[in-house]
Order: C-alpha cells, then structure tokens, then sequence
C-alpha cells in the first residue's frame, strides 16, 4: 500500500486530537481550559451553576473557568493544578482529549505522563513575564516525546494593554530558545483566556494579528503523518486459541498496530524466532478488514503455525527492527523514594515485553533550562532527566523514539514495589 493511501485512510479515521497544555504557575492553563469548554457549549448548565456558586463565595469579581478543570479539592482550595487533569469536548470537525499538566517543577513527571501521547502541545506564556525557566522546561519535555505541533499561546494580553511589542519579543525570546530543540511546527498566538480574546473567537483588541484563533489551530491542524507508516511493527499481546471444535485449526495472534500497514498475503516474521509466514486474515471486532495500521487493534491470523509464546513482534522481513540487550535511553525519574543509581535493577516494560535489567551507566543529566548536559553525576532524582545505559535480561525489539514513539519508549518498574519509577524515549 502507497503512503498516499495510507495517508487518505488515517485522513478518514483521525477525527480525535489529543494535546495537553504547559506552562508556568498562574499562566492561565486551567482558565484557557474552562474557555475552550465553555465557548465551544461542551459544559453542562449544572456544572456552570457549580462553578458560578463557588466562584461568589471566593469572592472572584468574575466566573472562574479554571475550576471546570481544577477537580481536586486541594487545587480547587490552592487554586492551583497539581495533577494531570483529563478534559474531553467536541466540535463539528474534531474530537478532542485534552491533559491539563502542572506548573511546578515538582511536577515535571506529571506533565512527561500527560504529553507522553499527545500530537499537540498548547504552551502558555504569561505575557507579563515572558519565557520563564518554566517554559524552557515544558519546551524541552514537548521536543524529547517527539510532539510535532507546539502551539505558544501568549496570555493575558488584557494584562499588557494588548500591545504587539511585547508579544514580539516573547516569540523572539522564545525561538531563540527553542531554535536548540526539535519540535517540528511552532504556532504564536496572542490571547487572553480570561476574556476570550482569540481563544474560540477572534479578538477584536488585537487589529494587528492576522493569524488564527486557538480553535481553528487545533481543528485544522494535520496530524495524519505524525506515525510511522513505513516500519511494519506488531507487537502481540495475545495469541487466540479458541478450545471449541468448531474453532480447533484457529490461532490468532492479537495486539495493536505500532507503525506501517499490515495487509493479507503480507510476508512476515515473527521475533523472536525469526520463523517466516504469510499473513491469512486481518480481523477486527466487525469483521475482516483489508489492512491495519497505526492505531488498530486487530487480530492476524497467518497460513502456518509459530511459536505460541504471546511476547512477539512481527514484522517485515526487509524491514526489522533493532535487537539487542544494550539499550541506550533518556529517561525521566518519577521516584520519590530514591534516585537511580549505576547498578541498581529494576524491571523493563516494553511494548508486550516484560524483562529484568541493570543500569550499567549514568552517561549525563540535562539542565533542561539551559539544555547544559552534566556529565559526571552519580544518581538521577525526582523529575530529573538524563541518559542511561542498560542491560535487558532478552533482547528487546525496538525502535529509537524519533522513530517510533510505541517501539522507542519504555517504562522502569521497581521489583519489590511494583512502582513505576522512569519513563525512557530509546536513542
């Protein structure tokens, strides 16, 4: 199957965007939230009541919309976001699941979890206090999980008089930074979320933008080519084998598509046994399809019978992922209890793999607000970054994240707590 046809099938089927919002304390995250819900009529009367009534008796001269998203009592007593808060609402063009991340610094992993599957990124930007060490850090995490789309949403434009000349210099401020990083497609745009201003409508305060609102930005843009349509990956993660009579010559082998398209007649090999077949039926809960890819779940039944084991990949035989048992990663450390350490052992989850490994080294930690990489450091700590080497008890099948972000990421678990400790992106 060509890229264009793929491309015209993820065009029919990628109605969902998923984007998470970042910024600093009090940039107006969960206020810009609350807008796009309450703008785009995807809140309920009883909410609005709830919010109205608590808003009076905080004593707010106004409606505050961040408390549409600001769930938990101890943000709504703060006033601030101190988890990953999951929104969803709706337009005639597009579904949409949006990760409302904290501000803190202590909360970096929270904001690595909620980013970890978005296709956008909305980073606010106070307008009263430009790109701050905040931004810098939200930046680099975006551009380490491979988001494509950075949207830089300049807030509180009401607060500077709606002045150009200060969101000049924080568009300049921040390409210098950014021009570091690698995010793909950089949006600015000028807002003010309390009021509304080129959020859902376009602000009639600031003439000289001609650019787009917030909305139209997140219906339109293109996220069809964001996967990896190329490398064939399926990770399986059951194997059928119905024990019915009627169904005694059926195996299946079960997963979610990672990357390129899987169709019948395809050759293909399964790793880790390098045994070759060729693909019978592709099959969905509805019935047979023509081709999988990126995201299906589906079920391939194939014209000989492998290996019943369920951790296996198949793929192309001219296209195959790396194997090996040294993995080279960057990783985000989420324990509080203790730091990574050069020999510690923990446990490596991976795509349907499940495997024992070792920190065999601590190459560097990244100052994320300089981009400085640290060499010579002894442990990582809460919500630090840096590049680790491991070793895997069985080789992995894998891909860089820059690749593939299914196949190229990878989750440390504590084997006496059953923790999740770090997030890695594979190099």
């Amino acid at each position: 199957m060509n890229q264009a046809a793929v491309t015209s099938n993820l065009d029919s089927e990628m109605e969902l965007l998923r984007f998470t919002t970042a910024g600093s304390v009090d940039d107006g995250k969960s206020t810009l939230i609350g807008r796009l819900m309450y703008d785009t009529k995807t809140i309920f009367e009883d909410q609005l009541e709830a919010v109205e009534r608590v808003s009076r008796n905080r004593g707010d001269g106004h409606v505050d919309l961040a408390l549409l998203t600001d769930g938990l009592r101890a943000e709504r007593e703060q006033g601030i976001t101190i988890d990953v808060a999951y929104r969803y609402f709706a337009t005639p063009k597009r579904k949409f699941i949006i990760a409302d991340t904290p501000g803190h610094i202590q909360y970096t992993r929270n904001m690595v979890t909620g980013a970890s599957t978005a296709n956008l990124a909305i980073i606010l930007v106070d307008a009263r206090k430009g790109v701050v060490e905040q931004t810098c850090r939200h930046s680099f995490i975006a551009s380490l999980l491979r988001i494509q789309h950075v949207v830089v949403c300049v807030n509180k434009m009401d607060l500077v008089e709606w002045s150009q000349e200060v969101f000049d210099r924080i568009v300049k401020d921040y390409k210098d930074f950014a021009s570091r990083l690698d995010i793909p497609q950089m949006t600015f745009i000028p807002i003010s979320a309390l009021l509304g201003d080129n959020v859902v409508e376009k602000s009639t305060n600031m003439p000289w933008y001609q650019g787009s609102t917030l909305l139209y930005n997140l219906e339109s843009v293109y996220i069809g080519s964001d996967a990896n349509h190329v490398d064939a990956r399926f990770p399986v993660q059951w194997v059928i084998r119905p024990h019915s009579q009627e169904w005694h010559d059926f195996r299946g082998y079960s997963g979610r598509v990672a990357g390129g398209v899987f169709k019948p007649g395809d050759e293909v090999v399964a790793l880790p046994s390098g045994f070759e077949a060729k693909i019978k039926t592709v099959q969905t809960a509805d019935g047979q399809v023509e081709e999988a890819f990126h995201p299906m779940s589906v079920t391939i039944t194939l014209d000989r019978e492998l290996i019943s084991a369920v951790a296996i990949c198949l793929v192309k035989a001219r296209n195959q992922p790396h194997v090996s048992q040294e993995v080279d990663c960057m990783l985000c450390w989420f324990s509080e209890k203790k730091p990574l350490t050069q020999g510690a052992k923990y446990i490596v989850r991976h795509t349907t793999r499940e495997v024992k490994a070792v920190v065999r080294e601590l190459q560097y930690k990244v100052d994320v607000n300089t981009l400085h990489k640290e060499e010579g450091v002894s442990e990582l700590k809460l919500n630090e970054i840096g590049r680790v080497h491991l070793r895997v008890s069985a080789p992995l099948f894998y891909d860089s994240y820059r690749r593939n972000r299914i196949t190229g990421s990878l989750i440390l678990v504590d084997p006496f707590t059953n923790e999740t400790v770090a997030a890695g992106m594979i190099r």
